[in-house]
């Protein structure tokens, strides 16, 4: 399976920031968004992700005078893409060697939408029950 076909079931909705916003604002749009980050991006160009692991160290670092700081100084700023042609086991690979649960998909250099680890993980899931029952058919004829 390729990303670009659970970006087609899932959708290319794509949640974002501007880099100036409030780090309490981001938290506000997260809970509204119900997601786990946000692609931050400056004039559609994506600067970076803010997820829910970053404000908790921002937290854990400068308090409760971090939510009134903005998002690009917490921000992670070495974003790691996907490309839609790209197989479901290689960026799961890449998930997890790099420890992100978030990733964009650029499609031409244009953001194409954002895979979780929990629709990489969904995914390869549907493929190996597809794969037994295709294995129990053929067993069985």
């Amino acid at each position: 399976m390729l990303v670009s076909e659970i970006l087609k079931d899932k959708g290319d909705v794509v949640f974002s920031v501007a880099p100036d916003i409030t780090l309490a604002d981001v938290c506000g749009r997260l809970e509204t968004c119900r997601v786990g980050a946000l692609m931050v991006c400056d004039n559609e160009q994506v600067v970076g992700v803010i997820s829910e692991r970053d404000i908790v160290r921002s937290i854990a670092t400068d308090g409760q005078a971090s939510l009134s700081r903005p998002v690009s100084d917490y921000m992670t700023r070495d974003v790691i893409f996907a490309d839609p042609g790209e197989s479901v086991a290689t960026v799961m690979e890449r998930m997890t060697d790099r420890r992100i649960r978030h990733l964009p998909v650029l499609r031409d250099g244009q953001l194409a939408g954002v895979i979780s680890i929990g629709d990489v993980v969904k995914s390869r899931v549907a493929e190996a029950t597809q794969d037994a029952e295709s294995l129990r058919t053929y067993i069985a004829s």
